[in-house]
């Protein structure tokens, strides 16, 4: 037998034993929609029965209609949970889920510690800049540097060369692409 879904239209195949002379409820497999569903060949025999032919002067002869039964909307109440689905008994019961520390959370308007973390990209910029600050600084104040420790001047001139050589590659590849 194959039954179709009053709501979304999808087909089902279902044993002809499986539904009886009584009907039987059934709900679609797609949509959910429910609805009882009564043999085929019991509901042709009812309705050929119930509604005689009349006969017309040698026409066609008239197909009856077979009637679907009248779907009824019945009032479900919805029931009312006794336990919470966060519950720790719930979650031990249902999930296996033992939670031991059963403290309620305190919430405090006075924060404790203060966890600052910048993230990568920040920390990154963070780090770039100081780098930048440092090297101006010592740009600035080579000289009074130099004249209080004489030694420092070849490093100074290394670094301030360093420097410059990384903007120069930076500027020819920025320059060939």
């Amino acid at each position: 037998m194959i039954l179709s879904c009053n709501s979304c239209g999808k087909k089902f195949v279902v044993p002809d034993n499986a539904i009886t002379a009584s009907g039987r409820m059934v709900q679609c497999g797609s949509c959910g929609n429910k609805w009882r569903q009564y043999p085929l060949n019991e509901i042709k025999k009812t309705t050929a029965t119930s509604q005689p032919k009349k006969m017309v002067s040698k026409s066609q002869p008239v197909q009856p209609r077979i009637q679907k039964p009248k779907k009824t909307k019945k009032n479900i109440v919805k029931k009312t949970r006794e336990i919470s689905l966060y519950s720790p008994e719930y979650l031990a019961k249902k999930h296996g889920i033992k939670i031991n520390d059963t403290k309620p959370i305190k919430v405090n308007s006075k924060i404790d510690r203060v966890k600052i973390s910048f993230g990568f990209y920040n920390s990154l910029i963070l780090f770039i800049f100081l780098v930048i600050a440092l090297s101006r600084i010592l740009y600035f104040s080579q000289n009074f540097i130099i004249s209080y420790v004489p030694a420092s001047e070849y490093y100074l001139n290394y670094f301030f060369e360093s420097i410059r050589n990384i903007f120069e590659i930076w500027k020819s590849l920025v320059t060939s692409y």
